[in-house]
C-alpha cells in the first residue's frame, strides 16, 4: 500500500460462475435494468472511471450518466456532469474510429512510453498519463498522478486483467459486484480477475458489507480486508 492514492471501487456484473463475458468476449449485456441503474449510480459518485483497452474494444463506448437525478446530484456537489473516463492501454493500440471518441465525455489515456507514441500527433484524449514499469503500467505512479489531478474516487470497470493488476498492486479498496442468474462457462471466457492468480495463502481477503437481492440478481458490497502478502 502507498499513500496519496485515490479510493478505488471495482464495479462489475458477473455470471453465477464468475464470468464477465462469454467465450467470444462479447459485450456483457446479461445484467438487468436494475444492474445498469446500480452501475450508473456508482459512476455518478466517482471523479473518474477506469477500464482496460479490451473492455473498450468489446463495447466501443463507455457508460455516460444519463439519469437526471444523478446529474442533478453531481451538479449540487459542484462536479462536472460526467467523470473522467480513463482508458488503460500499455500499447496504446486503440481504434480512433470507435464511437467512444465521439461521446461527450472527458477522455484520458493511461499508457506507457510506447503507447503514447500512438497518440502523439492526435487530440483524441484531453490528457495522456505515462506511468511505466518494465513495459507495463506502473500503478503506484499512475494513482499518485491521478490523485494530484483531483481523482479522489475511481471506479474500475474491468476487464479481468486490469482488476488483477490493481489487486497485485494493492490498489483496490472495495468491490461492488452484481451476481446475475446465468452460467456462461468456457475455458476462454474472461473472469472477474485474470492474470497469474494468487496463491491461497496470500490471496486478497474481503469483508462482506452488504448483500441485497433485487428480482433475480444479488448485489454484493465487499471491502478489502487486508493487504496482499500479510498472513493471518
Amino acid at each position: 500500500m502507498f499513500e496519496s492514492r485515490p479510493f478505488v471501487t471495482v464495479v462489475l456484473a458477473i455470471s453465477l460462475d464468475g464470468k464477465i463475458a462469454d467465450r467470444h468476449h462479447s459485450p456483457a449485456r446479461f445484467g438487468s435494468a436494475a444492474d445498469k441503474h446500480h452501475l450508473e449510480t456508482q459512476i455518478a459518485q466517482m471523479d473518474a472511471v477506469l477500464f482496460g483497452a479490451g473492455t473498450l474494444r468489446a463495447y466501443g463506448t463507455t457508460l455516460r450518466i444519463s439519469n437526471p437525478e444523478l446529474l442533478q446530484q453531481r451538479q449540487a456537489q459542484n462536479k462536472p456532469p460526467q467523470p473522467v473516463h480513463i482508458v488503460c492501454s500499455a500499447s496504446g493500440n486503440l481504434d480512433p474510429q470507435l464511437a467512444f471518441f465521439r461521446q461527450p465525455i472527458p477522455r484520458w489515456l493511461l499508457t506507457t512510453e510506447i503507447g503514447v507514441q500512438q497518440w502523439a500527433d492526435q487530440d483524441r484524449f484531453e490528457r495522456i498519463i505515462v506511468a511505466e514499469q518494465s513495459g507495463s503500467i506502473d500503478w503506484k505512479t499512475a494513482f499518485q498522478t491521478l490523485a494530484t489531478l483531483g481523482c479522489d474516487r475511481i471506479a474500475a470497470l474491468g476487464g479481468g486483467e486490469l482488476i488483477a493488476g490493481l489487486l497485485a498492486a494493492e490498489c483496490v479498496d472495495e468491490f461492488r459486484i452484481t451476481v446475475c442468474p446465468i452460467i456462461l462457462g468456457g475455458r476462454t471466457a474472461p473472469t472477474l480477475v485474470e492474470g497469474a492468480g494468487f496463491l491461497e495463502a496470500i490471496a486478497p481477503r474481503l469483508e462482506l458489507i452488504s448483500a441485497q437481492t433485487i428480482n433475480q440478481e444479488v448485489f454484493l458490497h465487499y471491502r478489502a480486508k487486508r493487504k496482499i502478502g500479510n498472513r493471518q
